[in-house]
């Protein structure tokens, strides 16, 4: 089981990733889209959205360090292993709590708001649960260690981070994933059925993020029509007003 578990399924994921994009961007180009629903409800939109994306982006960014960097590196420029752990499940905590309220007000959006929820399908249903259950997992995991800190297997560095490089090494450490406690199991699981997913739901537009926003100059808008005097009409016809033509 072990061996299933820890070094198989984290490939078929990646086949998943790489696969199921490639396939759906070939035959599915015009359904890459997140299905905006902004037209029906913008309140809510406007406050859960900001909150899930920036949240997930601290939480991903944070997966990123800690499962790529070694502790060696982290030891070797004076960043002692509760100083690490500390800085990472504080600012865990914070993105947790801000991605969690985020897709809840979303959630709570798509389903009290009728047209929204009439545009929403079991595929959506089905993402929802398995992002919500991964992103709970994960703030247990960081509440349980903040609440002892010293405690067996709260040092995923030295289990769950070794497993996850080797996969990329094609030997996968499956005795290292298997001394990580039941809880980081739970949660690696559930961001392994996510992955799955991405290519299939949703999901697909975090390959597509419109990150050029942030370096595009600005967009200026001009009147078409020049200055002119009080009284005149527009250069052209087509952009002179309706029903204010004077009456004589």
């Amino acid at each position: 089981m072990g061996i299933f578990l820890w070094g198989v399924i984290p490939y078929i994921a990646l086949l998943s990733v790489i696969g199921g994009t490639i396939w759906r961007y070939r035959y599915d180009k015009f359904g890459w889209t997140t299905r905006s629903s902004e037209l029906y409800e913008s309140r809510l939109l406007r406050i859960g959205s900001p909150l899930f994306h920036y949240g997930i982006l601290l939480v991903i960014v944070g997966h990123v360090i800690g499962l790529i960097i070694p502790e060696s590196w982290t030891n070797a420029v004076g960043i002692s292993e509760d100083m690490y752990h500390w800085v990472a499940a504080v600012g865990g905590l914070i993105a947790a709590i801000a991605t969690i309220v985020g897709v809840a007000i979303l959630v709570y959006r798509r389903r009290t708001v009728g047209p929204v929820f009439a545009a929403t399908t079991r595929n959506d249903k089905l993402m929802y649960a398995v992002l919500m259950s991964a992103i709970l997992a994960g703030t247990y995991i960081t509440i349980v260690g903040m609440i002892d800190p010293h405690g067996a297997g709260v040092n995923y560095r030295e289990t769950v981070s070794p497993w996850f490089r080797s996969i990329f090494a094609l030997q996968p450490d499956i005795a290292a994933m298997e001394a990580a406690p039941l809880r980081f199991h739970i949660h690696v699981l559930l961001g392994m059925a996510m992955f799955i997913l991405v290519p299939f739901t949703r999901l697909i537009h975090i390959f597509t993020a419109p990150l050029h926003y942030l370096f595009r100059p600005y967009i200026v808008y001009r009147s078409r029509d020049v200055t002119v005097a009080p009284g005149a009409q527009p250069a052209s016809k087509a952009w002179a007003p309706i029903g204010t033509e004077d009456r004589k």
